[in-house]
This record gives C-alpha cells, structure tokens and sequence, in this order.
C-alpha cells in the first residue's frame, strides 16, 4: 500500500517553482529607450556608449518614472557620501522597476540615495577605505598575495558599471567628491610582466583570480596573452576569471572577438590540464536574464567547468531566505550560474545600511539550507581583515552586546612573515552599530561620534 506524503509546497517557508518570469524586460518601456531596436539593445559597442554617467541621463532614460524627490536625494549622496562614480549600463538600467524605484534593489545598490543611508550611522567608527588590506598584501603592483596558494590579480581598475558597495573603493572608477581614488604606477604592460615573473618564481601558488576591476574592461587580446602566459607556468593549476560584466554586459560576452579568445583559452586550459572557470557578481534576481543565460552557455560549451556567482549579501537587496533563494534558483534553473559565495558586505566607508551582523548571516545560512543542491547551496562569507573569508559559522566568538565577532587564521599572509602571534591572534569583525542593543550603540557612541555628514543627512520620504 503506498503511503501518503505531505509534499504541499504551500506549506513550506519558501515556495517553489518561481513564479518570477525569465524574460528580457521590454526596453522601450522606458522612455529613454523608446524606439531602440534589438540589434542596438544586443550591441556591446551601444551599451557602453548609452550607459548612464551622470543623473542628467538617468533622468532621461526614467522620465517622468523618476520621483523628483527621489532625484533630489541621489543628487545630494552624489556630492556628500557616494564613494563610487556613475556607470551603469543600459542592461542593468532595464532590470529596475521602473513603478518603484525608490524600493528597487538593483537602484538601491547601484545608485544609492541618500535617504536610503542610516542616518546615524553611515559608516562603522572603524571602516576603513581599502577594509581588507589588499594593497598591503601585493606582492607586485596589482598582485595581492593574501592566501598562501592563491592570488588575485587586477588587471584593470575600471569596470562595465559601478556598484555603490564595492569593496574596492579605493582604486576602482573615476574620483568622486568623497574619494580621491588612487591609480596603478605602472602600465598594463609592466604590471603583466612583473605579476608573471613574481609567480614563475613562487610555485606554492596554483591559483589564479584573474580582475579587477573587471576583465570586461581587459582587450580581450591584452586578456588572452595574459591567461595565456599563465597557463605556460607549471604551478599554475586553476585560473577563475571574475566578471561582473556578464550580467551587468552579456553583450560583451557575446561578441564574436570575445568568444573566439575565451574559447582558445579553454581549449589550451584542457590541454594543459589546467582548470579554468569564470566568476560573476549577480545581487538579485531580477539581474538573471536570458541573455546573461545565453552567454554563460556558450561559455560553459566551450569547455569553461563553471560559472559560479559570487555575491554580496546587502540588507534591502537580497538579506531575506526568500530573496537570496529565488536569486538561486533563477541562476541555477535558468541561466545555469552556480550560486557559490555571498559575502558580507566589507567595512568600507559609507556603505553601513547594506550591511548585516553576524547572527542576521547566521540565520540566513540556516534558512537556506536544504532547497538547492549541496553543491549549488551558496555559503554566507565573512571576509574578515587580515584573515580572509571565513564561513559565518566559523566564529570564534561572539559579543553580540557590542557586535563584535572573534575569528582565528590557520596561514600567514604575505604581511605576516615574521609575526610569531599570527595563527594564534583573534582578529575582530564588527556588527553594524545600528543591529546592535541600546547598551551596544552607547558603546561605540562613547567611542565615536557620527560625522558630519551623516548628521546633516535628512530621512525619511
């Protein structure tokens, strides 16, 4: 006699299948692109020529969608507390919902306003412009040497778009009131040759980030030399290279120039036997359309292991069960993207009211678990100064009173050589002030006091 399961996917906490569509959004909805044909929409060339740059044409693109007052206080965090310039690509501009931008996620993340910030509390009393020390940490211009078998190098300090969150701040986009934002010495040339020749004589390293920046940015014949060249040194086993140009610009991917590069560089990675995979930066779910779809696949045919999503975990974007869910299902049904890491976002300057604490992280690893597959079940990531990413429940230990979390290292940064203490030294994180309990805010009140700007920032719609 079969027996009765109790599978009604009503009565779980998270429903599936989504009922969220998997479709390109219709450009000429929106006035600005009004008349736009789908050749031009599809064209790399055309979408970095009409990606907004300034509020004058993001105005343009809205019209009347975009709420003056809303305008009003974008242009204010412009000149007082946005530390990232103004690019975004006509892609990204049609993943926003255009009857509320004021709530969307993807406007809330990539343009933020001012009233979207908390208004005690901007910026952590300890929030630093490069958070995680990756410039103390390279080992030539450009290479940071943070793991002991990994490292990352950053090609470019120029991206398809500029996210208001991002953890590189202090080098990447054009320079904004609040940033003077520092530059590369040297030419991509000799930063190329000296990353090479650093690694050819340091074979403990096997393992390659290859950004930014975004190698969107990177020619892809400047591109494949380098990843080239990589793949002739003999301790080089894993190369990833990290894009968020594939969801931010699918077109780009898509270009014929570009496909034939990246499809020689598979075919030598296999060859040499040589893992190569690509990264990418997807925040919401509304970001996975189908031509991000289409361009991971020719990618992955042409013998890519995998394209592996690695977000960032932002109050108000995607810091629901519901929310990261959905984007994991989305990337993982549709677009064949396998949801990877979701960091927390760093304690960089201005950017307080995205992030979550610690115990906020904890509970949303557990409220995730058991959906997806093992292998597609992203793991909540603490990228902790002077540590590296560490698992959420890895934690040491825990004050949540003044929302401070303790976390040990089991390796040596590049920094780190001559220091006796370094694997047995506790190193803190730190809750957004705001998350915290009366008693705790008093605790860092008495430390430091808001500054001015967040202090004449005006709330509330």
């Amino acid at each position: 006699m079969a027996r009765k399961v109790k599978a009604d996917p009503s009565r779980q906490p998270f429903q599936y299948p989504l009922k969220r569509p998997f479709v390109e959004q219709d450009f000429t909805r929106l006035p600005g692109f009004r008349g736009v044909t789908r050749a031009k929409w599809e064209s790399a060339v055309w979408q970095r020529q009409r990606s907004v740059k300034n509020l004058k044409e993001f105005k343009a693109v809205f019209g009347d969608f975009l709420p003056d007052d809303l305008l009003a206080s974008i242009d204010r965090d412009q000149r007082e507390m946005a530390t990232m310039a103004v690019l975004i690509p006509p892609q990204m501009l049609n993943t926003m919902d255009e009857r509320d931008l004021w709530n969307d996620p993807v406007r809330r993340y990539m343009l933020p306003a001012l009233k979207d910030r908390h208004p005690e509390w901007p910026s952590h009393p300890l929030a630093s412009r490069d958070s995680l020390h990756e410039s103390e940490m390279f080992a030539v211009e450009s290479l940071a040497h943070r793991y002991p078998t990994k490292v990352l190098a950053e090609l470019t300090h120029t991206c398809p778009q500029y996210c208001g969150h991002c953890t590189r701040m202090d080098l990447v986009g054009n320079d904004v009131p609040q940033v003077k934002k520092l530059r590369f010495e040297h030419a991509p040339k000799e930063r190329c040759e000296a990353i090479l020749d650093y690694l050819a004589k340091t074979p403990s390293v096997r393992d390659v980030v290859v950004s930014g920046g975004d190698i969107a940015n990177v020619p892809i014949a400047q591109l494949e030399d380098f990843v080239s060249k990589l793949m002739d040194l003999p301790n080089i086993r894993d190369i990833r290279l990290a894009t968020k140009g594939l969801q931010a610009l699918p077109q780009h991917f898509l270009q014929d120039s570009v496909l034939q590069g990246l499809e020689r560089l598979a075919k030598k990675a296999f060859q040499r036997d040589i893992t190569i995979a690509m990264h990418t930066h997807i925040n919401h779910a509304s970001q996975v359309t189908p031509l991000l779809g289409q361009a991971v696949r020719k990618i992955l045919a042409m013998g890519f292991r995998n394209v592996r999503n690695q977000g960032v975990l932002m109050r108000g974007i995607n810091a629901t069960a519901k929310d990261l869910l959905e984007l994991c299902f989305m990337m993982l049904d549709h677009a064949k993207v396998t949801p990877y890491y979701f960091y927390m976002c760093d304690m960089i300057p201005n950017c307080e009211h995205w992030r979550t604490s610690v115990h906020e992280a904890q509970t949303l690893q557990h409220d995730i678990m058991g959906y997806l597959p093992g292998f597609a079940t992203p793991r909540i990531t603490c990228d902790v100064p002077l540590v590296g990413k560490r698992w959420i429940h890895q934690v040491a230990d825990y004050d949540r009173v003044k929302g401070i979390s303790y976390w040990t290292k089991n390796y040596r940064t590049g920094i780190e050589a001559d220091d006796a203490e370094a694997l047995t030294r506790r190193y803190e994180y730190y809750d957004p002030v705001y998350t915290l309990a009366p008693e705790g805010q008093a605790y860092w009140r008495s430390r430091q006091a808001p500054g001015p700007s967040a202090q004449a920032a005006s709330h509330g719609k």
